[in-house]
This record gives structure tokens, sequence and C-alpha cells, in this order.
């Protein structure tokens, strides 16, 4: 495994930002130590256990995919966490949005994956420089457990076309994945201990493998815009503001979940769900179950 990078007092130092800006992506980051993980990976799996069959408007596992932040407050608390926003800040600067959180889930000895793309490429938000992407492994994300690669430096090219598969094996809303091939050998494996961090450029041509270990590959990826973002697609969109300040606007801000699953928290999930979708079902040419209202498909 790539050995950790060295941060200065919890930051990334000036060499490190210039390496993301070249790469499109930075990794490994120390973010929580191991008995941390071990808390948050457990109190993760005291929630699934809990809500799994619980009467909610939708499958538990919707919410753990889409939004998870505004209905889960250990979901939220990672993204708000200092550590984290200390690194992001290197990149996107002191005032920083929580935009969206995801918790990418592949069960041990499992076939789905996440297929090459980038993500800017359905967020409604066109090439923008003002977001990046944290990913937080909770358990091991090595190439038997199905971690990313990152093709370097692609985050220069334009947003290119796209396919949509609607493939079942694929943990993404529609499938999507870029028109072009992409060699072996122009990948590289972000590999990560519990507890470290990856960055990446919402440009950055990304995907993942399968898990073909003993364990689960559970990774938070937390979507954080400076204020100067903006959705061109959807008519509303929504952020939860992590620091400093938003002096521009572009985003309704909303409040962080008080307990797992709050009625008032799924009202709001509910409602920024629907106004999002407008966006993130941009083009699709079959319906997407992640962002169906109850009782629809």
């Amino acid at each position: 495994m790539t050995p950790p990078i060295t941060l200065t007092e919890g930051r990334l130092s000036p060499d490190q930002i210039d390496t993301y800006w070249q790469d499109g992506f930075l990794f490994p980051i120390p973010v929580f130590d191991p008995a941390q993980t071990t808390v948050l990976r457990t109190e993760l799996e005291q929630i699934e256990a809990t809500w799994r069959e619980a009467d909610l408007p939708l499958p538990l596992n919707m919410y753990k995919r889409v939004n998870a932040h505004l209905v889960m407050p250990l979901v939220a608390r990672m993204a708000l966490d200092a550590a984290v926003l200390d690194v992001v800040e290197g990149v996107l600067g002191p005032d920083l949005l929580l935009w969206s959180a995801e918790l990418f889930i592949k069960e041990p000895h499992t076939t789905q994956v996440v297929s090459m793309h980038q993500d800017l490429t359905y967020w409604g938000m066109g090439e923008t420089p003002d977001q990046v992407t944290a990913w937080i492994a909770l358990s091991p994300a090595t190439v038997e457990s199905g971690c990313m690669d990152f093709v370097k430096g692609s985050h220069k090219n334009p947003i290119l076309p796209h396919n949509d598969t609607f493939s079942d094996n694929n943990l993404l809303s529609r499938g999507q994945e870029i028109a072009v091939d992409v060699d072996e050998a122009d990948k590289t494996h972000i590999e990560l201990q519990p507890g470290q961090m990856s960055l990446h450029h919402g440009q950055t041509i990304h995907g993942s493998g399968p898990n073909s270990s003993d364990d689960r590959r559970i990774g938070l990826a937390i979507r954080y815009l400076n204020p100067n973002a903006q959705q061109k697609v959807a008519d509303r969109d929504y952020a939860i503001l992590a620091r400093g300040e938003d002096r521009v606007g572009n985003f309704i801000h909303v409040p962080t979940p008080s307990k797992p699953f709050a009625p008032d928290a799924l009202d709001l999930y509910a409602r920024i769900r629907a106004d999002q979708a407008k966006a993130l079902t941009q083009g699709a040419t079959e319906s997407l179950e992640l962002y169906e209202a109850p009782g629809q498909g």
C-alpha cells in the first residue's frame, strides 16, 4: 500500500495541494485513527441492524446511498469532522458546503462494481473546480476488496460522453460509464486503510471492481462545494454550511439531523430528493430506482 501522506498540523501542504490539482486526486490521507474508525463502523452497523426492517418510507439502502447526511447523524458527524474539513479546505478554501454524502458498501464475495465515470456528468453543475469528493474508508479498501481506481490527469478533460447501462451489477444509479476505453495501465489503485481518506475531482475518471475479500468494503463518499458552485439544471438545490460563510447564496441551507430518521428529517429528505432528481436523472431513458418517489416503480 502507498504510505500515508504527512499532514502539516492536520492540513495539506502547498506541494500536496499542487499534486491534487495536477493529478486530479490525492491519497492516502489519515483522518481517523484505528480506534475512532472501529467505533464509527460499529455505530454504522448498529444503525443497519436497527433500521433494516423498520417501517421507513423508503428502503434503508436508499437512504444510505442518497443524501445519507440528511437522515443519519453519524454520516453528518463524519462529514463535518474538523479533521476532514481541515484537509478539504486546502482544495476548496475556507468556505465549505456539504452537498451530499453516500455510503458505498460492497459485501464480501460479491460482484458489484462501479463503472468508470466522471462524477460531474450528472450533478447539474457543469464543469466546475468548485467541488471535491472525500472518500473515507471504514474497512480496508484494497484491490481485492474493490478499491477505487483513478486515471491520473483525467480531470483536465471536459465532461466526456457517457453511456447508461442500467446494470443490476453496478452500484451507480444508472450504471453510467464513460464511452471510452480505459487501459488498465492508466489506472491508479486507491488502496486505503480504515480511517484513511482520498480526495478526487469531479471530472477525474474513476471506478472500482468487485469485492472478493472476506470483509465488507465500506466507504463514505462526501461531496463538498465551494459556495461559488451553481446548480444549473434543477430549480433548487440544497447544502449544509460546513465551515466559513456563504456569501453567494446559490444553495438553500439545511440543518443536520438530530437523530436517525427523525420525521422532520425524512420530510426534508423527500423534498430535497425530489428537487435534485431533475439534475440527477437528466437524460435517463429508464426510471432510476434511487430517485423514484415512494410507491413508484
